[in-house]
C-alpha cells in the first residue's frame, strides 16, 4: 500500500473520532470478575439500544454459527500489544467452543498505520468474505513487528485476490464509512482500551485472558451476567 494514497493516509483522521467520544459508558467493577492473573476486570452494563446495533454494522468479520445464542465481539487495534495475545486467545476460544459466535470490530485508535491495516481487512472481508478475513486477522496478528498498510496488503495478496484489487476496495468510500461506523460504535460504548469486548449486555475493558473469557461466556449463558 502506497503511503501517499489519499484515503489510506486520512483513515485515522477521516473517522473524526477520539477514544471515549460519544455516549461513553462508566466502567468499574459492575460485576466482580477477575482476569487470568487474578486482577479485577473493568466492566459495565451496556444499553441494549446501542449493543443491539452491532450486528447491523457493515464489515464485521464473523466466525462461528450464525444462529449461536452467545456472541463475543472483540474491538481491536492491529498495533495494540495486547491484541496479539488476544487474537491467539480468541482464535483458541473459537476453536474450542463450537457454539460461540465471534465478531471482530475495528477500533484503530492508536495510529494512522492501524487504520490503514483496518481498511485492508475490511476490504478483504468485503471482497473475499468473513472466513478469509478471519484468516487474515489470525495471520497478521500472529506476526511480529509494526503493522501498517503495506504489511497488511502483503498478507492480503496471498489470500485469493490480487493486492491491487484489495487496495482499490480499501480506498473506497464504502470501506471508509464502515470503519467510521465501527469506531463510532466503540466510542458510544466507551471502549477506550484495546482490545475490549462486548459479551451479551456487558462491556469488558482490556484483555482478561482466555480462561477468564471462557468463564464469562459460560456465566453469560447461565445467567446473562459475566459472573453468576
Amino acid at each position: 500500500m502506497r503511503p501517499t494514497r489519499r484515503h489510506l493516509l486520512s483513515a485515522f483522521v477521516g473517522a473524526g473520532l477520539a477514544p471515549g467520544a460519544g455516549l461513553a459508558q462508566s466502567y468499574g467493577q459492575r460485576v466482580a470478575v477477575e482476569n487470568d492473573e487474578g486482577k479485577a476486570v473493568a466492566n459495565a452494563i451496556l444499553p441494549g439500544e446501542i449493543t443491539g446495533q452491532i450486528p447491523a454494522l457493515r464489515g464485521v468479520t464473523y466466525a462461528g454459527p450464525r444462529e449461536a445464542e452467545t456472541a463475543l465481539y472483540e474491538f481491536f487495534d492491529f498495533n495494540c500489544p495486547w491484541c496479539r495475545k488476544a487474537a491467539a486467545d480468541v482464535v483458541s476460544l473459537h476453536t474450542s467452543d463450537a457454539a460461540l459466535r465471534v465478531g471482530l470490530v475495528h477500533n484503530p485508535i492508536l495510529s494512522p498505520q492501524s487504520a490503514q491495516a483496518a481498511k485492508v481487512m475490511l476490504a478483504v472481508q468485503r471482497r473475499l468474505g468473513s472466513a478469509v478475513a478471519w484468516d487474515f486477522y489470525r495471520t497478521l496478528l500472529g506476526r511480529p513487528g509494526r503493522i501498517d498498510g503495506p504489511a497488511a496488503l502483503a498478507v492480503a495478496g496471498t489470500l485469493g485476490a490480487p493486492a491491487s484489487e484489495i487496495e482499490a476496495v480499501a480506498d473506497s468510500d464504502e470501506v471508509r464509512l464502515a470503519l467510521k461506523s465501527h469506531m463510532r460504535m466503540a466510542a458510544d460504548l466507551g471502549l477506550y482500551a484495546t482490545p475490549s469486548y462486548v459479551l451479551g449486555n456487558a462491556g469488558i475493558l482490556g484483555h482478561p485472558g482466555a480462561r477468564s473469557l471462557a468463564r464469562m461466556i459460560a456465566s453469560t449463558r447461565r445467567c446473562d451476567r459475566l459472573a453468576c
